[in-house]
């Protein structure tokens, strides 16, 4: 494996900026592929991202910025997809230039809704890359906080050790720690279900639930994500290891949380569609709900939060309800 190989970074919004500002302080060229003319006119002119992470100031000379995937993808060997997932499919449907030769790093924290697959497992069926070529960059991380360099943590999964570890070296500094996970279907799946937790805490939050009980629910949101998981993929792994605990408790409590902020407009009585209107971002949550539904449907798992927050967002069931019979199921 070439051991200085070519990074590049797809999506314009702040989970993408932030992973190309990690990539910056470790590479001379970036190659970043926005779908937004806009966006990149005014990076290069103003030096950063005029929608996401704007106090983020990059030096332009390292970015290799284009609004054409093609050209992004031919000119790298790593590809770091940071998009939401209700929009991979559309940007990979446009997609010429082969794949089948690339390492594929996937950041996107979501579950494709066409296929109701977590992204490397739709990249593995449908675009033919080997599972040595997939791997996954999760938490517990918030991109405003990397802008803001404050001590932040991921976890690089991948089940060919050697890619995980260029992937390690790329994305550490100061402020950014990495380790190595070799389970890269649980991470993922943690990464999708943990931002569903995070609605339920939003939820309960606009309804008026105060720490005490937030407390419960997150200590049984771990045990519920264990079990899914297990059903979908067993291996021997820690749940209390910071991919999975870890990250379900920043995007639980934390005010940078996109997912909370969504479900806490639905507590307070807002629609589905009034919160998502008034939210500038993608609350992954909400796609991630239905797929997670449909999934154990299947697997079996006992998830009284999952059923919860499906019930809210997808039947139209009363919050305030909803919430106080899954409180009577909590221990």
């Amino acid at each position: 494996m070439d051991q200085s190989p070519k990074f590049a970074v797809i999506g314009g919004g702040s989970w993408a900026t932030a992973i190309v500002k990690m990539l910056s302080e470790n590479l001379s060229t970036i190659h970043w592929y926005m779908r937004s003319v806009y966006a990149i006119e005014h990076l290069k002119k103003q030096e950063h991202n005029p929608n996401y992470l704007s106090s983020v100031e990059f030096d332009t000379n390292q970015l290799e910025l284009s609004n054409d995937i093609n050209t992004t993808v031919a000119s790298a060997d790593y590809l770091i997809f940071a998009i939401p997932s209700v929009f991979l499919k559309r940007e990979l449907d446009e997609l010429t230039e082969p794949l089948e030769d690339k390492v594929i790093f996937s950041a996107i924290k979501g579950i494709v809704p066409e296929t109701s697959l977590i992204v490397g497992e739709h990249f593995e069926k449908y675009h033919q890359i080997s599972s040595e070529n997939i791997g996954v960059i999760t938490g517990p991380c918030h991109a405003e906080e990397v802008a803001l360099e404050r001590l932040s943590y991921l976890t690089i999964a991948c089940s060919d050790e050697e890619k995980a570890k260029i992937m390690v070296n790329y994305l550490s500094s100061e402020y950014i720690k990495c380790k190595i996970s070799d389970d890269v279907t649980g991470t993922e799946y943690a990464a999708m279900l943990k931002n569903i937790y995070a609605i339920a805490a939003g939820i309960a939050h606009g309804l008026g639930y105060g720490d005490n009980f937030q407390s419960v629910l997150m200590s049984n949101a771990i045990k519920e994500m264990k079990r899914f998981i297990k059903k979908v993929h067993k291996m021997k792994r820690n749940i209390n290891d910071s991919a999975y605990l870890g990250d379900l408790l920043v995007t639980g409590y934390s005010v940078f949380s996109r997912n909370r902020m969504f479900g806490n407009m639905i507590g307070k009585g807002y629609t589905v569609k009034s919160a998502q209107m008034e939210m500038n971002m993608i609350a992954e949550g909400y796609y991630a709900t239905e797929s997670a539904y449909k999934i154990n449907k299947e697997k079996g798992a006992k998830t009284p939060i999952i059923n919860t927050v499906y019930a809210v967002l997808y039947e139209g069931k009363n919050p305030k309800k909803m919430i106080k019979k899954l409180a009577e199921k909590l221990n």
